[in-house]
């Protein structure tokens, strides 16, 4: 193995240095947000954070930590979190704890009922991004998604990334095959609709992303920033280019004709449908792109200059091109531009991480639309439908209309447009469970809420966000904090709704949780040839087994010769270049892991192609059918007149989507629901104070807050508030609106479903 690893007894010094009788340090990953930085909390003998610090010696974060790491134990130990599961009477609406028997009983009775009476398909299951940060919702959720045996599912995907996930499909043919920026080795940064000195980075996991920016240019790089706002990231790159919303595929295609029309291509990786590609970008000229972005001509051709010259360069884009009209067009031309340029797969390039611990194995090309939606035929794509018609399908009559509904760790009706519309659709439930920490404005309408433990009482490991980073590493921490007499982990409460969806309960003796994973366990091993060495797994339980297994059978894996190496071969991949680097390291497990609780460096991102590609050609497939079509529609759109004022979103340093406001060090400041307007906007629309906000969607009436930061002809809200009927005291008093009143379900990107946030068309006017 690589550096970074140290004995055992090391180790635990490590964890305990300048532990007290009364109190004690300890070691684990925040689970926040995207950049996976290590922490080092003081607990006290009550099992109370006293004080949280960056963990300097994680060979990946190296003490970096943001305002919402630094306040973990606030929202660990909200005074306003559930803890206990709860029950409401529909007569009288209120609510009371219950026992978790009783609880069970209660789902197991009413759920079923719903599936016999109306189908299968009368369920639906929403699942909320915290999800994607929890190994409750990477091991267990799969479970639940299986025993609903619905295709109504939905998620906070398609409000966010499922553009660059369907262009990754079908450009590498495995949506999770994302390319992301070396961005410590890059000489050359550019970045669309992203802001990580604010969100800390998305679709590409990089703790201190500030900090990788700063020393992209200390060492003689260039960043540029594309971007209808001047965020704080744009106000750190070299340059700051103003975009119109939603333009962001027009100015990617100027780029691309203009690489093609100057010669100044080299790629580097197979490709097919370059002739294709060179025809769809023909009608993209600098000057046609210029009239509809708001960036000159002269400025499109110098960015591709610019990019085709660059010693090492890489084009990276994020939420705000994801969520427009058109985010998949625009997510495949990153990697377009990435390819053209010769920097797909290469160092200081576009290039694909090694998670360490194995996933999903597939062996057949990625599509989309293998079944549509009952109301809108929109089509799924990695199995579940655009959460924009979710409403559709529990408001409008008919077979297959939604009925009931299970939501876990989400808030969809802050976070998913239309807000207003999805809050009385799920006020017409017949029956709603709901797994969430908070009785907030979604799960306000269920009949039974499950909550989990404290956040310090989970493990953790990133299964989904480590296949994103931009350095390859593994860290796992142990619950911090024993469970008590009568709590459930998160992944315990998983395993008995399964049970409870099926109307079936544990059978007695039996632990339903052990159940399961031992079944997972003998199959994995099975597959892998490994089936006689069960024995050796490692783990206080079989959750840590399954983790461990994962790990040995991961890239870097001590067993990486059995399941590792046949979703080698389906992928055309020997066994060898698994690692990236020729050798098999071999030896990662659980054990090392828990060795090294400050985390395992394994090495920069190697090139991986054409390993990793499984497309039918084996080769990276430049022009998908499905995107030109999309190419059409957006060649259509050129001549539009454009709308005089435009909605975006915002992202804030100490937010994150719904559920950090009853946090009371993190509201208020720079942390408030305001509209952001130019002031030349300001003075003409007469708007001081309170503006009204319209759209073809609803209306809001909100604080103005002029500033110069933000292009004339946009205005911008920050998303996830709106917390005017919550029980959350912090969150209610800072209540501010929700975005989504203003968006409109009926706009979605059209290969990907994903919803339209950015470029809504508003008027305003004074309140």
């Amino acid at each position: 193995m690589r550096k970074c690893f140290t004995s055992g007894a090391d180790a635990r010094s490590l964890v305990m240095t300048h532990a007290t009788d009364s109190s004690r340090n300890l070691l684990r990953t925040c689970p926040l947000c995207e950049a996976v930085c290590g922490l080092e909390l003081t607990l006290d003998s009550g099992d109370h954070i006293k004080s949280i610090r960056g963990d300097h010696a994680d060979p990946f974060s190296r003490g970096f930590i943001c305002p919402k790491g630094a306040t973990l134990g606030h929202l660990d130990e909200d005074p306003d979190r559930l803890t206990a599961p709860m029950i409401r009477d529909r007569a009288s609406n209120t609510w009371r704890a219950v026992s978790w028997d009783e609880a069970f009983g209660v789902i197991r009775e009413r759920l079923p009922q719903v599936s016999a009476a109306y189908g299968n398909q009368a369920v639906g299951l929403y699942l909320g991004n915290p999800n994607a940060h929890t190994i409750a919702g990477a091991l267990y959720v799969p479970l639940l998604i299986r025993a609903l045996a619905t295709r109504n599912l939905f998620s906070a995907s398609t409000a966010d990334q499922m553009p660059k996930q369907v262009s990754s499909g079908l450009m590498f043919g495995d949506p999770l095959t994302v390319a992301v920026p070396d961005l410590d080795r890059t000489d050359y940064l550019l970045m669309l609709g992203a802001n990580p000195l604010e969100s800390n980075g998305s679709l590409c996991t990089a703790p201190d992303f500030p900090g990788r920016l700063k020393a992209l240019k200390q060492r003689g790089g260039r960043f540029v920033v594309v971007d209808p706002r001047r965020t704080r990231t744009a106000k750190l790159a070299d340059e700051h280019l103003f975009i119109r919303p939603g333009s962001d595929a027009y100015l990617l295609f100027g780029i691309v004709h203009t690489l093609f029309a100057e010669n100044l291509t080299t790629v580097r990786v197979g490709v097919s449908g370059l002739d294709e590609l060179r025809a769809a970008a023909a009608p993209f000229t600098p000057e046609v792109v210029a009239g509809r972005t708001g960036v000159p001509a002269e400025t499109v051709i110098r960015l591709a200059r610019e990019l085709a010259a660059a010693p090492t360069a890489a084009v990276y884009a994020r939420i705000g091109t994801c969520t427009a009209e058109f985010g998949t067009v625009a997510q495949w031309l990153v990697d377009v531009i990435n390819v053209l340029t010769g920097n797909l797969d290469s160092p200081g390039g576009a290039m694909f991480p090694t998670g360490a611990a194995l996933g999903i194995v597939r062996t057949r090309p990625f599509r989309t639309a293998r079944w549509t939606s009952r109301v809108r035929e929109l089509p799924e794509a990695m199995g579940e439908f655009p959460v924009a018609t979710l409403a559709d399908e529990i408001l409008t009559p008919g077979e297959g209309q939604i009925r009931a509904m299970v939501t876990v760790a989400g808030n969809p009706v802050l976070s998913a447009p239309s807000g207003a519309r999805l809050d009385a659709a799920f006020a017409d439930l017949e029956f709603m469970v709901s797994v969430d920490r908070y009785l907030n404005e979604t799960t306000r309408h269920a009949d039974v809420i499950l909550p989990p433990p404290r956040i310090l009482q989970a493990p953790h490991y990133d299964f989904a966000l480590l296949n994103f980073a931009v350095h390859n590493y593994a860290r796992y921490s142990r619950p911090l904090v024993p469970l008590r007499e009568g709590e459930m982990s998160e992944a315990e409460v998983i395993a008995r709704l399964a049970l409870a969806v099926s109307g079936q309960e544990p059978q007695e003796g039996l632990d339903p949780l052990t159940v399961v994973d031992e079944i997972v366990i003998a199959g994995t091993l099975h597959k892998a040839g490994l089936s006689d060495r069960r024995a050796e797994l490692l783990g206080e339980n079989t959750t840590e087994q399954r983790i461990d297994l994962m790990l040995r059978l991961g890239p870097f894996g001590e067993w990486a010769g059995g399941a590792q190496g046949m979703a080698a071969r389906a992928l055309n991949e020997t066994p060898s270049d698994a690692a990236g680097d020729g050798t098999l390291p071999g030896g990662l497990n659980l054990q090392v892991l828990l060795d090294n609780p400050h985390g395992v460096d394994l090495g920069p991102l190697q090139s991986r192609l054409p390993g990793v590609l499984l497309t039918a050609s084996r080769q990276v497939e430049l022009a998908p059918a499905q995107l030109l079509e999309d190419v059409a529609r957006l060649r259509d759109r050129l001549a539009a007149e454009a709308p005089e004022m435009v909605l975006v979103g915002r992202r804030q340093l100490r937010s994150n989507n719904s559920w950090l406001h009853n946090v009371p060090p993190l509201v208020g400041g720079s942390n408030r629901c305001t509209l952001h307007i130019n002031p030349e906007d300001a003075l003409r629309l007469g708007l001081n104070g309170l503006a009204v906000v319209k759209s073809a969607a609803g209306t809001v009436t909100v604080e103005v807050e002029p500033t110069a930061d933000i292009m004339p002809g946009v205005v911008s809200l920050p998303h996830g508030w709106g917390h005017g009927d919550s029980t959350q005291q912090v969150a209610r008093a800072h209540a501010g609106v929700n975005a989504n009143v203003l968006t409109d379900d009926s706009l979605v990107d059209a290969p990907s479903g994903n919803a339209v946030f950015n470029g809504v068309p508003v008027t305003l006017s004074p309140a």
